[in-house]
């Protein structure tokens, strides 16, 4: 079943949109955390695919 639109889902209400504490949070977080570096170390003991029982 299909949600009701509201006129506040539409795309020109969107400007207006107060960002919650979640967007605020993860913005802030891409800003601050170093992804690629992070990645780095960590894909050495990430499993990779390929044969055997998959990872849990």
């Amino acid at each position: 079943m299909n949600r009701q639109k509201t006129l506040a889902n539409t795309s020109s209400f969107e400007k207006y949109k107060k960002p919650t504490k979640r967007e605020k949070f993860l913005a802030e977080m891409e800003r601050v955390v170093p992804w690629k570096e992070l990645y780095s170390l960590i894909e050495p003991f990430y499993p990779k695919a390929g044969k055997g029982r998959p990872p849990v």
